[in-house]
């Protein structure tokens, strides 16, 4: 509420300084030969327009505008973020924002490791003809793998059932994300949600750190969804979470695949066992060979059209979820400069400069805290008053040696053990402060010790230096 009235009050001061001194400009001289010395006086508006302003880029560059009009907006966006998390991987397999697919990349790349290894092993002059061959006809199956797993003839009925289920789920995905009332969620849940809500606070809500003192932010962003929109994206993101699990899971490994894999792992660790020390250049290429052999077992590729319809049902959820987030949309856009929130894991967080800028609201309200005498920085108020019997500050200020230099002795214990008071004995215990008298009160905490501080090195200083200018005016 406090930044709303704020960011209201700058842009009315913005808008009526500017007004007033166009209006100024009017009837000022503006034909002096030697200027006008008027107007080196007064100009406040201008210094109100330029204050304004700088307030404003930190307001709106810290994200606190947002936070001002929109609290739940991060926790929206937050929510988006999970799902956006969720269909990276996915997405990442196919062009649609990437030129294209993983696996067409991925045989490129591997294509071109086995021809560079290739040229490696035949223009070696550390491996004889014989090792030459063997490698380069290890190199050959090799090459034979990647056609055993695009041929669409080769694809197990067990295997395309699969994508077709995996696809089936995103799109009943896609349907049930589209209705109102998703995710279904029953009158219990929403109560235990709402007080999961209440109980992890809001954006930029403050805590005091039971070990250190020190007041500091709980989360950056709020986990839990606050809002059926949030709610929707929340559910959404943990389906996407196992359907991805899921595709990933699956391997295009046909019969003839993994035959020929295992022959080349099998022929590949006997000729290593047959080598000597002497011949490790000859182990490190092969070695090599079956690194890439494992690259290509492990990666997602499947037949060139095997996987459409998984495509179509992703680019089509992700259009619904883009038109879900309707409005939050322009708010991410315009109250969120450079960056925005994003999910990684079971965490959100701000990425950008409301990240590394201080909200202007944060620290007020820190230093609202921190102005409790119960709370401080520290266990230490900034400012209070404590009560503080005199006998303190009598003992602070007059020394010890004053009982010291009276005539005579200390008391002393007599033999029924019971020290009998003199005077100069009381005399001490008036310059240590050991007696009692009245309470009066003293101001302390850490903004008396900065004002204290600075005031005695001023106080200082000053005699200093009018000291100096007195002795040297004298002479």
């Amino acid at each position: 509420m406090l930044t709303q009235i704020v960011t209201f009050l700058i842009f009315f001061a913005v808008v009526g300084c500017i007004l007033y001194g166009r209006r100024l400009i009017k009837t000022e001289k503006v034909d002096a030969v030697f200027g006008n010395p008027e107007r080196a006086l007064g100009g406040t508006h201008w210094v109100i327009v330029g204050s304004s302003f700088l307030l404003l880029i930190w307001l709106y560059y810290s994200w606190d505008i947002a936070k001002g009009f929109y609290p739940k907006s991060a926790n929206e966006l937050c929510q988006v973020g999970k799902v956006n998390d969720s269909l990276l991987g996915l997405k990442y397999q196919f062009p649609i924002e990437e030129r294209e697919f993983k696996s067409t990349s991925q045989i490129k790349k591997e294509n071109k490791n086995l021809k560079k290894l290739s040229i490696e092993i035949k223009n070696s002059k550390e491996l004889n003809n014989e090792q030459k061959t063997i490698l380069v006809n290890f190199i050959d199956k090799t090459n034979q793998l990647i056609p055993l797993l695009t041929n669409e003839d080769l694809l197990e009925n067990e295997t395309r059932e699969k994508i077709e289920d995996i696809t089936g789920k995103i799109n009943l995905l896609t349907e049930n994300f589209q209705k109102p009332d998703y995710p279904f969620e029953t009158e219990q849940e929403l109560n235990e949600r709402l007080k999961a809500v209440s109980e992890e606070g809001g954006w930029g809500i403050t805590k005091i750190d039971a070990g250190s003192g020190s007041i500091e932010n709980t989360l950056e962003v709020p986990l839990v969804p606050a809002t059926n929109r949030g709610l929707k994206f929340h559910a959404a993101a943990q389906e996407l979470n196992l359907i991805s699990d899921e595709f990933f899971k699956l391997r295009n490994h046909n019969p003839e695949f993994k035959n020929k894999i295992k022959e080349i792992k099998d022929e590949i660790k006997a000729y290593r066992n047959d080598l000597s020390e002497s011949e490790e250049i000859a182990s490190t290429y092969a070695k090599n060979i079956v690194k890439i052999a494992r690259r290509i077992e492990f990666a997602s590729i499947y037949p060139p059209n095997a996987l459409n319809k998984m495509q179509n049902a992703i680019v089509k959820f992700d259009n619904a979820q883009i038109q879900a987030q309707g409005g939050l949309r322009f708010i991410d856009i315009f109250l969120f400069p450079a960056g925005t929130i994003v999910a990684s894991g079971p965490s959100c967080s701000e990425q950008g400069s409301g990240r590394w800028l201080p909200k202007p609201s944060d620290t007020f309200n820190k230093f609202i805290l921190m102005s409790k005498p119960s709370v401080g920085y520290k266990d230490i108020p900034l400012l209070w008053i404590k009560m503080v019997d005199i006998s303190n500050v009598v003992g602070f200020i007059l020394p010890d040696w004053i009982a010291d230099i009276l005539p005579g002795e200390y008391p002393i214990h007599n033999k029924e053990g019971v020290v009998k008071q003199n005077f100069k004995g009381a005399v001490l215990k008036i310059v240590t402060g050991d007696f009692k008298l009245l309470k009066v009160p003293v101001p302390y905490g850490h903004i008396w010790d900065s004002f204290m501080r600075v005031f005695f090195r001023i106080s200082f200083w000053n005699y200093y230096w009018c000291s100096i200018g007195f002795i040297y005016g004298t002479k």
